[in-house]
């Protein structure tokens, strides 16, 4: 009984994978292009996240920092969530729907990326956050599903939109992550020079 079960979690990865591949491919590479174009131009990548994509957002600066699959020079990314002092500090003395947006403006400049993440769409830091990255004219990279929630309408033209088809969070969140190598994978594909994708 409960392989079956653990059985259908595989299967019902896969299928949701193997359905959003094209529907993503193209905000995916959009993505990609946005992150390439501030990191070649000296800039940065803030990533936040609440939760499992706070989670992810973590895992994604220490791969750009560190590396993803290959050696390569450092890539300039930091995490929001990451900072246990900065985040209940924040939350402390004013409210946790800053906690992200604040540092926003504190590190952000024009030409960086907020990479945001949220299965549902809805997360008040999460949507304060991109209102401080449009503020310091950023590029946002938002990573949602369920439709997109709130974000899809506080995002604008120049911005990326990577809401996977679905609407049970452990299923998009287990796409959000091939997302996040995906973008990890392409950027060194662009600086490095491609290589062969291994399985």
């Amino acid at each position: 009984m409960i392989e079956q079960r653990i059985e259908q979690h595989f299967i019902d990865s896969a299928d949701l994978k193997y359905q959003a591949a094209q529907a993503l491919s193209v905000p995916v590479a959009a993505a990609v292009a946005a992150v390439l174009a501030s990191v070649t131009s000296g800039g940065k990548v803030l990533a936040c996240g609440n939760g499992g994509a706070a989670a992810g957002a973590q895992l994604f600066a220490a791969q750009f920092v560190g590396r993803y699959d290959r050696e390569r020079p450092e890539l300039a990314a930091m995490a929001l969530a990451a900072d246990a002092s900065m985040l209940t500090g924040i939350g402390s003395d004013y409210d946790f729907n800053v906690i992200f947006s604040k540092q926003v403006r504190a590190f952000g400049v024009a030409g960086d990326v907020l990479l945001a993440l949220s299965a549902h769409g809805n997360c008040p830091n999460v949507l304060a956050a991109i209102e401080a990255a449009h503020e310091r004219e950023m590029t946002v990279v938002a990573l949602t599903g369920k439709g997109g929630g709130k974000i899809t309408h506080a995002l604008r033209e120049t911005d990326v939109h990577v809401c996977v088809p679905n609407d049970h969070v452990p299923r998009i969140q287990e796409v959000h992550l091939l997302v996040l190598h995906c973008i990890c994978d392409a950027v060194d594909a662009q600086l490095l020079g491609d290589q062969e994708v291994s399985s």
